[in-house]
């Protein structure tokens, strides 16, 4: 990418930017989770503006502990969630007490041509001590498309129920040539206590 340089030293004297950059972060939507919410929903602007959009999960904390954090998407602007998804998943893990390490598979977090939610927390629960919370991030890529399925990619980082560093990868694709234009979130069991979800769009190249 070219840099782009501008006579005047101070950007207070800029009259006129050039068009954003491909691949700039633009940030579309914010949901703030201060009170026990059964589920945190992106029901508009999930469209043909960006071919990507980024998820930032940050210290999503749940009401119960050993749960989930989980998604499913919808082509009925979020009527129903429930979309065909072919997924794959592994993980690292470290508990406090140092008596291990781990990197692994669990079959069990994938899904098959399945309208089940996917889980983002990977191999095991989250914990819900005041000190236990997941942060991640969910790319979808071009959601609007109508020609070809719609693929994913995650990871992050959480504290699980019995004290061990987890880190979540995943991918897959919702088997669908509908347009996708809403997204889900929620716990397996209980509510999301607290926590931000932001919603970005990637300028397109």
């Amino acid at each position: 990418m070219a840099l782009i340089k501008y006579n005047n030293r101070s950007i207070l004297n800029v009259t006129a930017l050039d068009s954003m950059a491909s691949g700039a972060l633009n940030l579309i939507t914010t949901n703030t989770i201060s009170s026990g919410v059964s589920s945190s929903s992106f029901t508009s602007n999930i469209d043909s503006t960006y071919d990507t959009y980024l998820f930032k999960f940050i210290n999503i904390h749940p009401a119960s502990d050993n749960v989930r954090l989980h998604f499913q998407v919808s082509t009925n602007g979020g009527s129903s969630y429930g979309v065909t998804v072919t997924t794959l998943s592994f993980y690292a893990e470290h508990p406090e007490d140092n008596a291990y390490t781990g990197l692994g598979y669990n079959s069990s977090d994938d899904l098959a041509q399945s309208t089940s939610y996917q889980n983002i927390s990977i191999n095991s629960g989250m914990g819900n001590e005041n000190d236990e919370s997941i942060s991640a991030m969910l790319f979808l890529f071009s959601p609007s498309n109508t020609t070809f399925v719609k693929h994913f990619i995650l990871t992050g980082s959480f504290n699980d129920s019995i004290n061990r560093a987890q880190r979540p990868y995943g991918a897959g694709y919702f088997n669908t040539t509908s347009a996708i234009n809403a997204i889900d979130f929620k716990m397996s069991s209980g509510n999301i206590d607290s926590g931000v979800i932001k919603m970005y769009g990637l300028s397109k190249s």
